[in-house]
């Protein structure tokens, strides 16, 4: 338990955070299974459309600061590596 004021603060502040960073990460979560999703169909035209927003959605959370800019490469690229492959 915190027993000073700035303690009491910066508690105050992380779960403010973890709540906000664990809706982000549940929806690149979400965004990203999409993709599979659209590639297991073999639907090229879908994959195509859920990529876009993908990659949008994860360069939006790197300027967020929510993942490192590393992180979201990374992911697009797999991504769309197996976009490609379809």
């Amino acid at each position: 338990m915190a027993n000073h004021k700035s303690s009491e603060k910066r508690a105050r502040q992380t779960r403010i955070k973890t709540e906000r960073n664990r809706f982000y990460k549940t929806r690149i979560k979400n965004v990203t299974k999409n993709v599979l999703a659209a590639i297991e169909t073999a639907d090229k035209e879908k994959a195509v459309e859920t990529m876009k927003i993908a990659n949008k959605y994860l360069h939006h959370c790197v300027s967020k600061g929510i993942i490192k800019k590393e992180t979201a490469a990374r992911k697009v690229s797999r991504l769309q590596i197996k976009v490609n492959a379809i």
